[in-house]
């Protein structure tokens, strides 16, 4: 292998660790309310600026900032009023929903299709449907580790594209939507670049 691989193989890898770091964040921002730890460092996060996509900097800097003015205690209670409230909150964050207008529908039987194929099985305990944005990106932060692309593109095309723009937008727009707000902003942003990653290159 030449020196010029070794260096683009390099900046893959480090592509990649940041990808699979920020769905990562962001399955755990949508999975549940940050704690005091979480919020600390959100609050203290340093990123490299001149290096961000564009928006990506001023999505990390507003996150920042926001963590810093919230509570755990605020947290809470926005994210129950966001996304559970009594019946329901005020964004549901299921793809079913968001495809059908239902939840429970055709789009979640074809997810699972694909995570048995995948290999992944629900975990004991999780109360809700495959198709929560939490566990899809906690499907895509996986398969980022795995380091195959074209099974990437595949399933964040089949199963993410379609709804994730309007999610956000919903949760940005949220009357509870403070903390999230950012969040929010800052998943639309990202994956907009995911989108276009995996709607430019040949698979």
């Amino acid at each position: 292998m030449a020196m010029q691989d070794i260096a683009i193989e390099d900046v893959t890898n480090e592509d990649n660790q940041i990808r699979q770091s920020i769905y990562g964040l962001l399955a755990h921002l949508f999975r549940q309310a940050p704690d005091e730890q979480s919020l600390d460092w959100l609050s203290t996060l340093e990123t490299e600026g001149d290096e961000q996509p564009a928006g990506m900097a001023a999505a990390w800097s507003v996150l920042k900032l926001t963590a810093s003015n919230t509570t755990p205690t605020q947290a809470a209670d926005e994210y129950q009023l966001m996304f559970i409230g009594v019946g329901r909150g005020e964004v549901v964050p299921f793809g079913s929903w968001y495809l059908t207008g239902s939840l429970m529908e055709l789009p979640l039987a074809l997810l699972r299709e694909d995570l048995r194929r995948l290999g992944y099985e629900r975990q004991d305990g999780t109360k809700e449907p495959e198709d929560h944005f939490a566990a899809l990106l906690e499907v895509m932060a996986m398969l980022v580790e795995e380091a195959n692309e074209a099974e990437q593109a595949y399933f964040f095309n089949r199963h993410i594209a379609a709804w994730f723009e309007r999610l956000c937008e919903d949760t940005k727009r949220a009357h509870a939507s403070v903390f999230y707000a950012a969040v929010a902003e800052l998943a639309q942003r990202f994956l907009m670049i995911e989108k276009t990653r995996f709607t430019q290159r040949p698979w």
